[in-house]
């Protein structure tokens, strides 16, 4: 009995002596691996020490540009089904008298189609062509750019579209990527064109849209600060009161097309972008357009 016990009793210490030794060697695992992260961080530390800190560019965001789209894409038939009465108005006026070319060319939705005084309202500017139809987008103008556009061969371009995309659900960014690909379209067949974006106006019976608007606007004048020969023109804050909200009197009854006063005001912004003819066939680029990001307030 006393032999056995004392067996036990060593076994005892041997167990204890290996669980020491085996806590002793977990410790200098732990050490060892706390000490590799150290010098792990350490390294690091050093390498992006020596590399320099990554720079922050604020910038404003590119586009996707989508690539022109296939004559039986299906976004360009529905377009040219929806817009062919339109197009064919167009084309029958053009036949009975053809606009010369290196003219100042308007393109958009109903809000050009609906200046019907635009030649007259800017008379020192012979060649001005209204190529507006109503209810358009944006992207229906980036599609159309041949017809609508380059097919004239005008000196300058602005176009005014945007509010019906983001009525019919598009995103900000959508709309840009619009505007890109009708700039980009344009800018293939017209190099030498002037490409002007009229922002999109705060119309009172779309103020669910105002925060869109906002961003919308925000991002083309951003982008087109990056491009050669283009401007963004206001309208949208000389169309706001002192409080920040949408001059009501500004609008027709359905507070969203403009009335005479509103198109009066718009003919007070745009006049100083517009750009006169010269002999050698190069757009000059407007007194007021000398920084590209153009904000022109009217006394309210």
């Amino acid at each position: 009995m006393k032999l056995t016990q004392r067996f036990r009793a060593g076994d005892g210490a041997i167990v204890s002596a290996v669980l020491s030794i085996q806590d002793v060697c977990f410790s200098l695992c732990r050490a060892a691996l706390r000490l590799g992260a150290l010098w792990i961080a350490i390294f690091f530390s050093f390498s992006v020490l020596a590399q320099g800190a990554p720079r922050v560019v604020d910038s404003p965001p590119m586009p996707a540009i989508a690539a022109p789209l296939p004559p039986a894409s299906p976004l360009l038939t529905a377009a040219q089904a929806r817009w062919h009465a339109a197009l064919a108005a167009f084309a029958s006026a053009d036949r009975e008298h053809m606009p010369d070319s290196g003219g100042v060319l308007f393109v958009g939705s109903s809000t050009i189609r609906l200046w019907t005084t635009l030649a007259q309202d800017f008379p020192q500017f012979p060649g001005i062509i209204n190529r507006g139809f109503g209810g358009s987008t944006l992207t229906d103008c980036s599609l159309f750019t041949h017809d609508l556009v380059a097919r004239y061969r005008p000196r300058q371009v602005l176009v005014y579209a945007g509010e019906n995309d983001l009525a019919e659900g598009q995103s900000p960014m959508q709309v840009l990527e619009s505007f890109a690909r009708f700039e980009k379209s344009v800018r293939a067949e017209l190099p030498h064109a002037r490409i002007d974006f009229i922002s999109i106006k705060p119309s009172p019976s779309r103020t669910v849209l105002i925060d869109k608007v906002h961003t919308t606007n925000r991002l083309i004048a951003g982008y087109v600060q990056t491009l050669h020969n283009s401007t963004y023109i206001d309208i949208h804050t000389p169309m706001l009161d002192a409080e920040g909200r949408p001059r009501t009197a500004l609008f027709r009854p359905d507070q969203l097309h403009l009335n005479d006063s509103g198109y009066r005001l718009w003919q007070s912004v745009i006049v100083s972008h517009l750009t006169a003819p010269t002999a050698g066939g190069v757009t000059p680029t407007p007194a007021a357009a000398d920084v590209r990001l153009s904000v022109t307030r009217a006394t309210p």
